[in-house]
């Protein structure tokens, strides 16, 4: 299994992910963690994308499954903009399947956070 983790470091608002990505790395080695800061070259890592962000919108951590859940809403940078409408094309023009997104609530609490993940990842790996 590989998530891709979404994120920008510089930026409070979008940057839980990354900060969740050395203890998740730790807890779970048999995923592969793979660190994206831009959406470019998706089609490269598979037909079933499996992602790592932080979302509006939601009340915990959450499994947006499908592009119907995905909506173009404010940026906080070019990747916020670019994700979603990229993995439209991207299904658009059959170059991948499906994705789903492991959505963190923005501004949510890194603790719970990393429990919540860590939940939804465990029943991730038994399906």
């Amino acid at each position: 299994m590989k998530i891709l983790v979404f994120g920008n470091p510089l930026v409070k608002e979008d940057s839980l992910a990354f900060h969740l990505l050395p203890k998740l790395v730790k807890k779970f080695p048999e995923i592969e963690f793979k660190e994206f800061d831009s959406a470019e070259n998706l089609e490269s890592e598979g037909r079933d994308l499996l992602i790592l962000d932080v979302a509006k919108g939601i009340d915990k951590v959450s499994i947006l499954n499908g592009f119907d859940d995905l909506e173009i809403t404010h940026a906080y940078s070019m990747h916020d903009f670019d994700l979603s409408v990229t993995l439209r094309i991207l299904k658009k023009i059959k170059a991948i399947d499906s994705v789903k997104i492991i959505a963190i609530p923005i501004d949510y609490d890194e603790k719970k956070a990393l429990k919540e993940v860590m939940e939804l990842l465990r029943t991730l790996i038994v399906d």
